[in-house]
Order: structure tokens, then sequence, then C-alpha cells
């Protein structure tokens, strides 16, 4: 990993998740800041430097449910996808849904990786481990702008 931190942008609006994921992170030791918003429309206008966000960096990768409030995660997936400003961020669906139509139709508007939660804290624990090792230790990203 390089020397600087890296940005991940939670999005998620279950608290206790939220929490567990931030202690996830930190267990792993790894450099990285997780930033969070707790619906679509906030982490799309944190995407877009929009409002509150306007001189935020873009996250080295996000990590997005797909059931949210305001505007669900399968629209944010998608305008993330479809904006030239940001379809090059790494989008990681982490979501409670095993539904194969939920998995196949983030797959159609090119997630890059679907994982499915667990309510299991040891197995959380491993999913994040995985994630941090691979998206930000062995995956090279794209420069953030």
């Amino acid at each position: 990993m390089s020397a600087d931190v890296k940005t991940i942008l939670l999005v998620e609006d279950n608290r206790g998740d939220i929490r567990l994921i931030q202690e996830a992170f930190k267990s792993t030791g790894a450099r990285c800041e997780v930033v969070v918003t707790r619906d679509g429309m906030d982490a799309m206008s944190y995407l877009r430097q929009e409002g509150e966000y306007l001189n935020v960096p873009l996250p080295d990768l996000v990590l997005l449910d797909l059931n949210l409030p305001k505007k669900d995660g399968r629209e944010v997936l998608a305008e993330i996808k479809a904006d030239e400003n940001l379809k090059h961020l790494p989008v990681v669906v982490l979501t409670t849904s095993l539904n194969e139509e939920d998995i196949v139709n983030s797959y159609d508007l090119h997630v890059n990786c679907y994982i499915a939660k667990s309510r299991n804290l040891q197995q959380l624990f491993k999913i994040v481990r995985g994630i941090q090792a691979f998206w930000l230790e062995t995956a090279t990203l794209p420069v953030r702008s």
C-alpha cells in the first residue's frame, strides 16, 4: 500500500453496521479514512462535490448498501457508472441482499464487486479484512481528483 491514506466512502444507513464496519477497518491497521453518508442523495452530493461536500476529494473506494433511504443503492450505482467524472471509481456493493436479481442487476450496472454482509461479527470482520487486503493493498486504484 502506498504511504498515503486511502479514503473509503461508506454509504450505509444502519448505525450498527456503520460502527461495526468502521471498527473492522480500524482493526486491520489500514491507513484509511472511512467517510459515511447515510442515504443515496447524500452519497451523490458527496461524489459530485456539491453543497457541504464542495471541496472533498473523491474517495478511493465506495462501499455501497443497496437498501437506502431517499435514493436507493441501485440508483446510486447507476448514477455513478453513468457519470463521466465518477464511473472510474471502484464500487463494492456491501449489502444484506442475496436476491439474485439484485446481484445480476448490480453487475449489469458495472459494480466492481458484490458482497453479502454477514450478521456474524467474526465473518463481517473477515469480509472487511478481505476488502482492505484486496482494494487497499493489492489492486491498483485510479488516482483521485
